[in-house]
């Protein structure tokens, strides 16, 4: 909470606040929330006198607040396309990007499914009112999801009645609580509400969900950060990320 704080003075001051030493600023995708979270934790035992400070939201979203100056040293993104904006904004160092894990999109309803939707073919129901999804001019699942209901001739009638979500945690929280009939999320997100709602099937993307992550590219970088970025794809930070259900990439 303190960094997000942090990010929406700086954003609204458009100034750069100080960073303490030793200090490393990760902002990433809203679905690398938990993973994440353990995988700064494991890092810091393994790196005393290191403090990983985490930042989550809608990939596009972040980016949006690096660029405007919020101080941050790794960016990890849910999509390509996320992260290609970053490249375009001369936010990141290049050279840096690398492809750390992949995911998939899954159509979730809530436990007691009481619409008994199976497929995707089932949203066609009458009784079927409410979808939800992520934006998908800011979300990267959003984005995924539409390229795969389009290839499945299922866009429009999700379209009709859309529930869109700031970023994949909003979207699985309406299934979770049951505001909406189905939704689309990653399957590391609905893993972690197993016991709130129900994945009824994997959704085949035509672009293969990987996300990559890179270092900002910024005067004051904290000097850790490409070390923290090696531990991600290092065999102990994927044995954390896999621990959430990603795979490799």
């Amino acid at each position: 909470m303190q960094l997000r704080r942090l990010l929406a003075v700086c954003v609204l001051s458009g100034a750069v606040a100080p960073v303490m030493a030793g200090e490393v600023l990760v902002s990433a995708a809203a679905s690398l929330t938990n993973a994440f979270k353990d995988l700064a934790a494991q890092y810091e035992t393994a790196h005393p006198g290191t403090k990983v400070l985490t930042t989550f939201g809608a990939s596009d979203v972040v980016l949006r607040q690096i660029v405007e100056g919020a101080p941050a040293d790794v960016f990890a993104s849910a999509d390509q396309k996320a992260m290609d904006k970053a490249a375009a904004a001369q936010a990141i160092d290049p050279a840096s990007r690398v492809d750390f894990v992949r995911n998939e999109v899954v159509l979730v309803v809530p436990a007691d499914n009481p619409r008994r939707i199976q497929s995707l073919k089932d949203l066609a129901k009458p009784e079927v009112q409410r979808i939800a999804l992520g934006n998908p001019a800011s979300v990267p699942v959003g984005r995924y999801s539409q390229a795969a209901l389009e290839k499945a001739g299922a866009w429009d009638v999700v379209k009709a009645h859309e529930i869109l979500g700031q970023n994949v945690r909003q979207v699985l929280s309406y299934v979770e609580r049951g505001e909406v009939d189905a939704g689309f999320v990653f399957a590391t997100d609905a893993a972690i509400m197993k016991d709130k709602v129900r994945v009824v099937q994997t959704v085949d993307t035509p672009t293969p969900v990987v996300y990559p992550i890179a270092l900002v590219k910024r005067d004051g970088r904290a000097p850790e950060a490409a070390d923290f970025l090696k531990y991600v794809v290092s065999p102990e930070g994927q044995a954390v990320l896999a621990r959430y259900g990603f795979a490799k990439p």
